[in-house]
């Protein structure tokens, strides 16, 4: 079966930059709910002192993320793009607003019920993940290197800017009564409002522009099923062929036989966020210890690793910096475990200065690594082949976040209170 779409390549390619700025908001939007999570950490804490919030809200995500991209990386080609990522927004935007009215209604009291309410909108969370990031990924690996940038340092922007929202609600009622649950309620809002303006753009406004529509056009000539209803959208319309003899011009590698081919990929993407999670945030939360910065402390630990996580995803567009050795990356991505007894010593034995440059370098490796990773990997494929490969990244991606939720919890072993 063939589509029968315009694919020649128009004198001008415009839009790109207009397509840049959407992917970076969308990127935001596909992170913000939950960094909203991980930043307002410090009032979970207070609220739900016995549960361990800050680790136990990560460990409930995680199972829901990484399962439901596995059922949605298998059947990738035969889902529809468009509706996969409209209803991942939409699953983010209602679940943020429900977080907001289960505050409201219960006035902010802890207690059992609320936490377990907490752990299920958390729970969507974590399949809205899997829905947006494995969709615009896989939707973006066939398009510029440049859209893929932009996405995943829209997803460290969604940390730099909850941080910078976080820290300015916390001063603007830290003196107010109630002031730590007002400025949460304030931020929870701010973050509702951006899920609909992501839902929005991505319905309405991204399928519409002429470089948009070539790529997709594009990948439909190629064979790819999922972008029908993008292209719909946009106003071009797809007609089905049936041509037995052009059958071959379609074929395209097996999830497994892709797979095979990127395995290094894959692992370099499980091994950084491995790392990455088995430190941040749990361990910058309840393993710093008390310092001059008093409750202020964790804040400014989780703002510097998003600020730089966010500044690294812009490096690679430098292109003489830009690592794109397969041995290389993995070399990289291995010595970087020296990152754990760093920490450990540090919280042990360092002050607060060495602290912040340590979860800084996490940051800055983390957002460099990823970028290069997932720029370098979809090149010289068809298509639907990257699409499916963008889908296969982003499941061992999920996986890794999931082992280092888990690891996290080692950090606990020999603490007091620890368990």
């Amino acid at each position: 079966m063939t589509l029968a779409v315009e694919t020649e390549t128009p004198l001008r390619l415009e839009g790109k930059y207009k397509a840049m700025a959407v992917c970076w908001i969308l990127g935001i939007g596909s992170l913000i709910s939950w960094n909203s999570m991980l930043i307002i950490g410090d009032y979970y804490n207070n609220l739900f002192k016995k549960c361990h919030p800050t680790r136990a809200l990560t460990l409930v995500y995680q199972p829901f993320a990484l399962g439901t991209m596995a059922i949605l990386a298998y059947n990738e080609s035969k889902i529809d793009t468009r509706k996969r990522n409209i209803t991942g927004y939409i699953i983010f935007f209602a679940s943020t607003l429900a977080l907001l009215l289960l505050d409201l209604a219960t006035s902010g009291e802890g207690g059992l019920g609320p936490f377990l309410g907490v752990c299920v909108f958390v729970a969507l969370f974590g399949v809205a993940d899997a829905h947006v990031r494995g969709g615009i990924v896989g939707d973006l690996s066939f398009m510029y290197p440049e859209f893929m940038q932009s996405f995943f340092a829209g997803l460290a922007a969604s940390g730099a800017l909850t941080s910078g929202l976080r820290l300015l609600t916390k001063a603007a009622f830290e003196k107010s009564h109630d002031g730590l649950r007002k400025g949460v309620m304030l931020f929870l809002a701010i973050c509702t409002s951006f899920e609909f303006l992501c839902i929005l753009l991505y319905a309405f406004f991204f399928p519409k522009l002429p470089i948009v529509k070539y790529f997709r056009s594009k990948a439909a000539s190629e064979g790819s099923k999922t972008v029908s209803a993008d292209l719909a959208a946009a106003g071009i319309q797809t007609k089905a062929v049936q041509a037995e003899d052009e059958a071959k011009q379609y074929e395209r590698l097996s999830n497994k036989q892709l797979f095979i081919q990127n395995f290094d990929y894959a692992l370099d993407l499980f091994l950084i966020y491995v790392l990455t999670l088995s430190i941040f945030p749990g361990f910058l939360y309840e393993n710093t210890g008390q310092h001059r910065l008093g409750e202020w402390y964790s804040l400014v630990l989780i703002a510097s690793y998003n600020v730089w996580d966010l500044i690294a995803r812009y490096i690679p567009l430098v292109k003489c910096v830009k690592l794109e050795s397969r041995k290389g990356l993995m070399i990289t991505i291995l010595c970087r475990f020296l990152l754990v007894p760093a920490f450990y010593f540090t919280a042990k034995y360092g002050d607060q200065g060495w602290m912040i440059f340590l979860t800084s370098f996490l940051g800055l490796t983390n957002g460099y690594l990823t970028v290069c990773v997932m720029t370098v990997a979809p090149k010289g494929y068809k298509g639907p082949e990257q699409n499916a490969l963008g889908n296969i990244l982003v499941l061992f991606l999920l996986g890794g976040l999931f082992a280092g939720v888990a690891l996290d919890w080692l950090w606990l072993i020999g603490k007091k209170d620890g368990f």
